[in-house]
């Protein structure tokens, strides 16, 4: 029997009938490209706390591949915390202000070029109506250089007194973001772009990268931030896992993947949201997920809400609403929600079957929470109008899985898992050229 022949047989005997299609392979078109000189100083500048107005925060600290490249919590803390992961610790002498009002979203495949929109709230997004290209919360203020909303993204932890700055008045960067000077000379992004000069192996590397720099413009932020990009796109593409093998028809799931994939695409309804190549819409949905931490609030408000993409857009209907999620190597970045609400991957479907009364019983020992005596955490939770707010919000009907059909969810989801992209292609780098420390 040929292998064509083989190909054609396995299709028909393997595949399931579904009610929503399967997505195509994904192929490598769909990326961005990347070149190996970038992505080798964006690695090392992804690693290096010479980033933050510290010195001390990393872009590993919060997006670490121990932790499926997110850090394994709810809400991360930030400046005045050491350590990482559910290991991290307040720093007694320079203390955190708040926790971070949502939790670490996971990196894989957003260098893939439909990710054109990125966080929770989808603050950025690619517009080519805007002189640079992109929609962001600065507007005019953003530079021209960015290569992509991916680069673009990195502007906001570093310019974030409780993410990368630090406090107000702790350092040159922090007292720029506080001045509101963010670009030019003396501006926060200069600051940072101008540690970077000095150290000559990041100079040297950049003029390796790119012609320019070579030629004599010094090295600006936008370079560092698309460097980075370049590295995400390359470490953390995820396309080869027990589920992408099936769709090109390499090898069939097993059986308990098989039924969750037909519930998945099916019954279960998870596709009308998770849908396409990497299994999201890019779209936004008020799920119901519970609310706590410090909400996403301005310094001068006083209450602890998210109101999720309505922030963004001031719509009524985007009221709670959030940007769905890719579910590649879902099994490997809980806790899961826009606030790490749960962390338990069956728990948190289960949840998602019926969010208005999942609300309603939600225990508080779901998230995984570092100790810490900051601002109330439950504050949202205990407010039953807003709690209703959230609940009313939720537009899906509730689904009736048996506990059986949400473990075959649940297989599925796990044939989601590229492990070499887990791994990360290059990995931990040994030393940094700031010779500061790497975070293991």
């Amino acid at each position: 029997m040929s292998v064509l022949r083989n190909a054609l047989v396995f299709a028909l005997a393997a595949t399931p009938v579904v009610s929503a299609e399967l997505p195509q392979p994904v192929t490598d078109d769909m990326y961005a490209p990347v070149t190996p000189a970038m992505v080798e100083v964006g690695r090392l500048l992804f690693w290096d706390p010479v980033l933050s107005g510290n010195r001390n925060i990393s872009c590993a600290t919060c997006h670490h591949p121990r932790f499926g490249t997110s850090d394994g919590v709810s809400l991360s803390l930030g400046e005045g915390a050491t350590g990482i992961g559910p290991e991290r610790r307040p720093d007694p002498e320079n203390m955190p202000e708040q926790r971070i009002p949502r939790n670490a979203p996971a990196l894989f495949n957003l260098g893939a070029k439909e990710f054109t929109t990125l966080f929770h709230d989808g603050r950025i997004q690619a517009d080519p109506a805007q002189p640079n290209g992109l929609r962001t919360p600065l507007d005019q203020e953003m530079v021209q250089g960015f290569s992509g909303v991916l680069s673009a993204q990195t502007m906001f932890p570093v310019l974030s007194q409780d993410e990368m700055a630090g406090h107000y008045g702790e350092n040159e960067v922090s007292k720029a973001v506080r001045s509101g000077r963010l670009t030019g000379a003396g501006g926060a992004w200069d600051l940072i772009a101008a540690r970077v000069r000095d150290i000559p192996e990041y100079q040297a590397m950049f003029e390796a990268a790119l012609p320019e720099v070579a030629a004599g413009r010094p090295v600006a932020f936008t370079d560092i931030s698309n460097a980075i990009a370049e590295f995400i796109t390359f470490e953390w593409r995820a396309d080869d896992s027990p589920f992408d093998r099936h769709l090109r028809g390499e090898a069939p799931l097993d059986s308990a993947a098989q039924r969750g994939m037909t519930l998945f695409y099916g019954e279960a309804g998870c596709a009308e949201c998770h849908a396409g190549p990497f299994l999201t819409d890019h779209g936004f949905h008020a799920m119901g997920v519970p609310q706590f931490g410090p909400g996403k609030a301005e310094r001068f408000e006083r209450h602890a809400k998210d109101e999720g993409r309505f922030r963004v857009t001031g719509h009524p209907e985007d009221l709670y609403a959030f940007l769905t999620p890719s579910l590649r190597n879902v099994a490997a970045t809980a806790p899961y929600g826009h606030t790490g609400s749960h962390r338990d991957l069956a728990g948190f479907v289960a949840y998602h079957v019926d969010p208005r009364a999942g609300l309603a019983e939600f225990d508080r020992a779901e998230p995984i929470l570092h100790t810490f005596d900051g601002k109330p955490i439950w504050t949202t939770l205990e407010d039953s109008t807003e709690k209703d707010r959230i609940g009313a919000a939720v537009a899906t009907q509730p689904r009736h899985l048996a506990d059986k059909d949400i473990a075959a969810i649940v297989a599925f989801l796990e044939s989601l898992t590229d492990q070499a992209s887990l791994d990360g292609r290059l990995g931990i780098p040994d030393a940094l050229p700031s010779g500061l420390p790497v975070e293991r």
